[in-house]
């Protein structure tokens, strides 16, 4: 059995971030497993290439959740991303760090050093954005732009925005997030800017770094009520490690309560249905799953050229010679284009809604394959749902997925904020500044006017928009998986660092609130190994 100091389970957003800090004394020995591989596709550092890397088994883990009645029985996609980088390696890249008052409620839930002042640091730290005020980060490991390419359209969708009375917003990572621009993305000149990038990247040469993929992590050791390491599954056969200091579990909000149960943690009576001895009672296990529900709106649209005819035949050969000789032009625009933060009610003191601006439409979006008629797409996603989901094993099989079951629009007040935010949409289409582009509305069309149809619609064409939260959640009741200082409650020795030690949903795209509980967490693990 091979000794290391530490042990990170998981090479994502967070464990990778884990594995460069935590090395770069020299001090500790560490041990980075991912059960996927390295991040070698020639689509990973093209942008665009999210749109083949989403649907490929090799790079997403391709979850599902249960069918619910909240959405007549679907079943929804749940991305996640697999490899050396983990969901960077495959989503939208979008950058938004949410609001002030996230971080705050954070800390009055019972994350105590969890409040914005105490986070703001570590955004600045792993930022890249020589643009930005000195609120902004100018040296971090992770590169920002602000989307590059400029299009006739999106900028009209602007001037809409504003003639709806909308303000102009050109930095919502500053500050205030209100208002309307162009989306930052963790790109450096025109290339995808993952984790593996990063901070992966800078620490491989480390000797004290050991990195094996390809190893799928079954369950956690214990003795007693100690983490002493872990066994996994490496080329068919297992392989056991031993931490001397800590095992820090990094699997995201789907894999980290499996794992916890699988390893006799969780549920006691989940645990026994399965066969599984239970080594230490948490109820919060894999409960308070929340994620981001979003619908997306359509309009056929005329006078100009959208990427549906752009990302075709003779047009699609030019845009690709001109990225690779230039680093320009589609193949560097991700899920997003241009931003919209709104509230939806005048009595709000935060925007409760985002929109993602695309001069595109799918045919078929769970196939990523776009309309072949010219279209624009606005995806409304409500920023802060108060609608619970859980997420629990439905088999002691450590290859089994989960059952992800997110109660989607349970909420009263997700139901309200999410219609209104469609509603919003559409006036702000209607103004004058569009009027030259648009022929008409597809999704959900003109017939849809009164509160119950816009519902209906949502219900039964929502999608995640792949920012899954909660499942370990940080606080000091008795319902919480973590301690703030990220350790796993009534354990020695385990810690859990990602998205699932989130208490509540931040406002917007999650990835540069999980390299902040990174960053933190690390500094969080450095200063306890030296007490």
């Amino acid at each position: 059995m091979a000794d290391y100091d530490f042990i990170i389970v998981g090479g994502g957003t967070a464990g990778c971030i884990l594995a460069n800090r935590l090395t770069d004394s020299g001090q500790y020995r560490v041990l980075l497993l991912e059960a996927g591989a390295d991040a070698s596709s020639m689509w990973i550092p093209i942008p665009a290439g999210f749109s083949k890397l989403m649907t490929n088994p090799r790079f997403n883990w391709g979850f599902e959740t249960e069918p619910e009645d909240n959405v007549y029985g679907r079943t929804i996609a749940v991305p996640r991303g697999k490899g050396l980088g983990g969901s960077s390696l495959i989503n939208g890249m979008i950058y938004v760090r949410g609001q002030a008052e996230d971080y705050d409620a954070w800390q009055q839930a019972g994350a105590t050093g969890w409040a914005y002042r105490d986070v703001e640091p570590y955004f600045r730290k792993l930022e890249c954005y020589p643009q930005g005020s000195d609120r902004r980060g100018k040296k971090g490991p992770m590169h920002l732009e602000q989307v590059a390419e400029r299009f006739p359209i999106a900028d009209a969708f602007l001037k809409a925005a504003v003639q709806d009375g909308q303000p102009y917003n050109d930095d919502y990572n500053d500050q205030d997030q209100e208002g309307f621009g162009y989306y930052q993305v963790l790109q450096h000149k025109g290339r995808r800017w993952s984790i593996a990038e990063g901070y992966l990247k800078p620490a491989r040469t480390r000797k004290n770094l050991t990195i094996q993929s390809g190893a799928h992590v079954v369950r956690l050791v214990f003795e007693g009520k100690r983490c002493m390491g872990v066994v996994y599954l490496k080329d068919g056969r297992e392989v056991k490690a031993r931490a001397q200091r800590e095992t820090l579990v990094c699997l995201g909000t789907v894999q980290s309560p499996q794992l916890l149960e699988l390893s006799g943690v969780g549920r006691p009576q989940l645990l026994q249905e399965h066969g599984i001895s239970v080594v230490h009672e948490l109820k919060g296990v894999g409960e308070n799953y929340i994620e981001h529900f979003a619908t997306r709106m359509n309009w056929r649209v005329k006078n100009t050229i959208t990427l549906n005819e752009m990302s075709r035949g003779l047009t699609l050969a030019g845009q690709v010679a001109q990225y690779y000789l230039q680093k320009t032009g589609i193949l560097t625009l991700g899920t997003g284009l241009v931003h919209g933060f709104v509230k939806t009610s005048p009595t709000l003191a935060t925007p409760d809604v985002q929109y993602f601006f695309v001069h595109a439409s799918y045919a078929n979006a769970a196939n990523r394959v776009l309309d072949k008629e010219p279209g624009m797409t606005i995806g409304v996603a409500q920023l802060r749902p108060e609608s619970r989901g859980t997420i629990h094993i439905k088999s002691a099989d450590p290859h089994r997925a989960p059952a992800i079951r997110p109660n989607f629009l349970d909420a009263q007040v997700d139901q309200q904020s999410l219609v209104k935010g469609m509603q919003i949409a559409r006036r702000i289409v209607q103004q004058p500044a569009l009027q030259h582009y648009i022929a008409h509305e597809t999704n959900p069309g003109k017939s849809v006017n009164n509160f119950d149809e816009w519902l209906d619609f949502a219900r039964h064409t929502g999608q995640t928009i792949y920012h899954p939260i909660g499942t370990c959640r940080m606080g000091v009741d008795d319902d919480a998986v973590t301690d703030p200082r990220l350790r796993v409650r009534g354990i020695d020795g385990l810690r859990v660092v990602d998205a699932s030690v989130m208490p509540l949903m931040v406002s917007g795209n999650t990835q540069a609130a999980v390299m902040m509980v990174a960053e933190k967490g690390a500094d969080m693990i450095l200063q306890d190994a030296k007490a």
